[in-house]
């Protein structure tokens, strides 16, 4: 028998055979009148059903948990003693046939957690000994190569050594349009090669691929108590003795034996003990299939309630691949490839990030650095000093130049400021005592940037707060070209911190998304912490509130809404479950609500709670839908389409350093 049958097995066997009992009572019934076979055939019923129920109650009873299993217990077997054999086996059928169907479609609000362990592949084509063997996927050996056929799962985490292909990376980001994957190209495990052949070597094997970890957070979340889940918890704890005290005392005072043990069935506390789990579930797995991780119901819960989104600038809002964009020539002597002939010698001995495109436009334009500068002498907050053949080049700000002596600055100053104005890095080049050019170096802002803070004020955020570590003229023209609510510039890490913590003694719920490096202290301290681009870091995924797998800033607000959604859900939830109870309380007080109707019309209700929840499990539009349908053609300008990178300079202009 096949796993599957077997748990539908176990499901609906007791049920089943509850059932064709109650039929044979029924016909034994209305062959030979009321007793005997009849009675005898509905206890054999009750007891089929309520033995495992009565098992549960003891069990819970010896933990000192009273729950819905001894309400049920307590009622089918006085039910029993009083002579009631029909309420008996009726209600312990109907909530045997409750739970059936409660486990069946709670499974189904978990699929996403059964889907991604669908994708974890099985095995592994390497090559050993010249050779292609296929083994196990666990069986890869680290750094060992495997090779990616078309059709085929991707079975470890790796990187592409040779080989070009398309991989379906929606089982990791949650994106479905395949990524092109050429040589040195990151690769996941349970992606599915689309066309082309990759070699690719194995950096993460088993339970160290990302689908693993990602499979791990999505059970661990699932599992996770929200806050208000563990105030249903506490709730039902002196609920269920009050339900029972309550209908000894009604039967005790009204004489009515029938009404008391009723009152027990329809105080049950099922639909709302499930209310919150449910939709907790089911809100994880949707996120989860979108390449949303959320770590547990209470983080789910406090996204709801977020009010304010602070974002980083390089690398969330930017692609944080810095370019030249700019290069002024002030020496009418030189042209355009001299001056960058000379800022890449100085380069060359540099490890800043600006450096590398600096160097690597140079070499573009035919006038690479072909030597290392015999000295090089950085200067902190204003640039660099290079010594090459006996010639002494600057490259950095008005104040480097001040700093070494080189005089007839204006017109190095006044282009320098122009540029920074535009949002872009300006570095002055001087060479023996004279400046003879500006270069400038941006970071492309992404595309997808103003969107996603439309989107963000669309999904209920009130403000959107830039912290970043740059200059006030650049840091603005960004936030003019995204519509980012407020900018706080110059900041370093330990300043991110402190705004974060003002945002919140403020009163504000916050949301810190960074890289996870820099960002690390505030990210902590913000009352959820996101991070970006999540698949390829298995710190992120392990320590993050909320990890976006795939690099695209519009899983933000998409994470937003699913929480706000989520935590609307689970009130609907309670709502029903509590106006069903009162209901079916009033009925049995006022007459025309049986035992056997309590139970179906509650066993009813859970299934009510359990469908609203799984209406999570569908992709909506959300945040999406009231964008406006151009904001990705919106144009950017050019002074917004860039940014720095480097810290803020003493003279407020610009620094390379």
């Amino acid at each position: 028998m096949s796993p599957r049958a077997r748990q539908i097995s176990q499901q609906w066997g007791i049920p089943a055979v509850a059932g064709l009992l109650i039929a044979l009572a029924l016909l034994a019934e209305h062959a030979f009148g009321r007793g005997g076979v009849g009675d005898a055939l509905m206890v054999a019923a009750a007891v089929v059903t309520g033995t495992r129920i009565v098992i549960n109650a003891g069990r819970a009873l010896r933990i000192r948990v009273t729950g819905i299993d001894l309400l049920v217990s307590v009622a089918a077997i006085g039910a029993v003693i009083i002579g009631e054999h029909w309420e008996a086996a009726a209600v312990t059928f109907l909530f045997s046939i409750g739970h059936a169907l409660e486990a069946a479609t709670l499974n189904k609000t978990r699929s996403a957690l059964a889907e991604l362990v669908a994708v974890a592949p099985d095995v592994a084509v390497v090559v050993r000994d010249g050779e292609q063997i296929e083994v196990g996927a666990a069986e890869v050996r680290p750094d060992e190569v495997v090779l990616v056929k078309n059709g085929a799962k991707v079975p470890v985490d790796g990187v592409v050594l040779s080989g070009t292909g398309s991989i379906d990376e929606a089982s990791i980001t949650g994106e479905s349009i395949p990524v092109e994957k050429a040589e040195s190209d990151r690769v996941f495990a349970g992606t599915v090669s689309h066309g082309g052949f990759l070699q690719v070597r194995a950096t993460g094997i088993g339970a160290d691929t990302t689908l693993a970890r990602i499979i791990h957070r999505v059970e661990e979340a699932q599992d996770a108590r929200a806050r208000t889940a563990q105030f249903m918890d506490r709730f039902a704890a002196w609920y269920t003795p009050a339900i029972m005290i309550g209908a000894l005392v009604v039967g005790l005072i009204s004489g009515n034996v029938v009404l008391g043990l009723t009152l027990l069935v329809i105080g049950c506390p099922g639909a709302l003990v499930i209310s919150i789990p449910v939709s907790i579930v089911a809100g994880i797995g949707r996120a989860a299939r979108d390449g949303i991780l959320i770590k547990g119901g209470e983080y789910l819960e406090t996204s709801a309630k977020i009010d304010t989104v602070a974002v980083d600038k390089t690398g969330t809002l930017t692609e944080g691949r810095p370019r030249l964009t700019d290069v002024i020539v002030l020496d009418p002597t030189l042209d355009r490839t001299d001056v960058l002939r000379w800022a890449a010698l100085a380069e060359a001995g540099s490890e800043h990030p600006l450096a590398r495109p600096i160097l690597a436009a140079a070499a573009e334009a035919g006038a690479p650095a072909d030597r290392i500068p015999d000295h090089t002498d950085p200067v902190p907050g204003k640039g660099i000093a290079a010594e090459v053949d006996g010639h002494r080049i600057l490259i950095g700000n008005a104040a480097l130049l001040e700093h070494d002596g080189v005089r007839d600055t204006g017109a190095a100053r006044r282009a320098a400021t122009e540029l920074a104005a535009e949002g872009q890095t300006p570095m002055i080049v001087a060479v023996d005592g004279r400046a003879i050019g500006v270069v400038a170096v941006a970071d492309q802002l992404r595309v997808d940037a103003p969107t996603m803070v439309h989107r963000l004020h669309a999904a209920g955020v009130d403000e959107v707060v830039m912290l970043t570590g740059d200059v006030e003229p650049v840091a603005r023209a960004i936030a003019a070209a995204t519509g980012i609510d407020e900018v706080r510039a110059g900041l370093l890490p330990e300043d991110k911190l402190d705004e974060v913590l003002a945002l919140q003694a403020a009163g504000r719920t916050v949301a810190m998304v960074g890289d996870g490096v820099n960002d690390a202290p505030a990210l902590a301290t913000a009352d959820i912490g996101v991070a970006m681009g999540a698949a390829g870091s298995a710190v992120a995924v392990e320590t993050a509130d909320i990890a976006l797998m795939g690099d695209d800033l519009l899983k933000l607000p998409e994470a937003i809404a699913l929480a706000k959604r989520t935590v609307a859900n689970m009130r609907q939830n309670i709502a029903i479950a509590m106006a069903t109870v009162t209901l079916l309380l009033i009925g049995v007080l006022f007459g025309g609500v049986t035992m056997a109707i309590g139970m179906l019309v509650h066993e009813a209700s859970v299934l009510v709670v359990i469908g609203n929840a799984m209406r999570l499990m569908r992709r909506t539009g959300g945040p999406r839908a009231a964008a406006p349908s151009d904001e990705r053609r919106r144009p950017i300008p050019r002074s917004t389409a860039t940014l720095r990178v480097a810290p803020r300079a003493p003279d407020g202009v610009s620094a390379h350093r």
